[in-house]
């Protein structure tokens, strides 16, 4: 088998078809595995790609100026594909695993504190946009949830109970859990649901939650466009990012004690390790824990 079949097959029968993997993620595998295919030949067989014909790839992307990251992720882009490969027995085993991944830091991106998320949802929008209502409602979602921005966007009507307090997320690979809310969210999603058929151009068909001002399903761009503006107009001294939203209801849950195996499942993570990447913990409240816990120090000053 070529490349560049093996290729096409990965993305359109296993990806797609398959695993229902996410445009968005169809398009980066996409970009990496054609860059890989012009570097090493589309029509070349399978067989012929050697850990050393990787290793020159990646060298190649060093010496255009790509950084770790992006030699990282076209790494793993290639080695999934080659995983893929020999799992169907198209290659003998997989030469991509035999490459080390460049060290990356574990750099985490700065997340607003507790006192400036809850001005920002307490407080009045300054200069407020064209649908204050809207924008509330988003922001007191993706702190009070944690969900995604993808998932945010993904929201319908119908996955908001207001009974139960809960709502249903379609996560990666089309999986789907539900997310707890709290009151302020659910005044908020209501007080917005209450402006939302004014829209221009909506209709009773439209199932989509959270609309642009022409009636259409709100695209994620423009939810991070509304997180910004929010928090300029705040003073927060942060470049927000709805994502940076969703490292701090992690961090900040465990800052309050929530137990870590909770909030992976409210996050949608597979992993507890991929959650505890996502959370600041502060290191006072640890000593605190530590103090009140240990059996050593806790019962030594519960004696004292």
């Amino acid at each position: 088998m070529t490349l560049q079949a093996a290729i096409t097959e990965y993305l359109d029968g296993h990806l797609r078809a398959e695993r229902n993997a996410s445009p968005h993620t169809l398009r980066n595998y996409g970009v990496d595995l054609r860059q890989f295919a012009a570097f090493a030949g589309a029509e070349s067989e399978l067989e012929t790609l050697t850990p050393a014909r990787i290793r020159d790839f990646l060298a190649a992307l060093y010496a255009q100026g790509c950084g770790k990251t992006t030699v990282a992720r076209h790494l793993s882009s290639v080695r999934s594909l080659l995983g893929y490969c020999a799992d169907r027995g198209y290659i003998s085993s997989n030469p991509a695993r035999l490459l080390a991944s460049p060290k990356l830091g574990k750099k985490l991106p700065p997340i607003p504190t507790t006192e400036q998320v809850n001005r920002m949802l307490d407080e009045p929008l300054p200069g407020a946009g064209a649908f204050p209502e809207r924008d509330h409602a988003l922001l007191e979602v993706l702190y009070g949830c944690g969900i995604r921005v993808g998932e945010l966007t993904g929201l319908d009507l119908g996955d908001v109970n207001f009974e139960e307090m809960t709502m249903r997320v379609t996560g990666k690979g089309r999986k789907q859990r539900l997310v707890p809310f709290g009151r302020k969210a659910a005044a908020a999603i209501q007080a917005y649901l209450a402006k939302r058929g004014t829209l221009a151009g909506v209709t009773r068909r439209q199932r989509a939650l959270f609309l642009n001002l022409r009636g259409q399903r709100l695209t994620t761009r423009s939810v991070a466009r509304i997180v910004k503006a929010s928090a300029r107009a705040f003073g927060l001294p942060l470049d927000l990012h709805p994502h940076a939203l969703r490292h701090a209801f992690a961090s900040h849950l465990l800052g309050e004690g929530a137990d870590l195996r909770a909030i992976q499942e409210m996050l949608g993570h597979q992993s507890l390790a991929t959650t505890q990447r996502y959370t600041h913990t502060d290191i006072r409240k640890l000593m605190e824990v530590y103090d009140q816990a240990h059996p050593l120090e806790g019962g030594a000053r519960k004696r004292e």
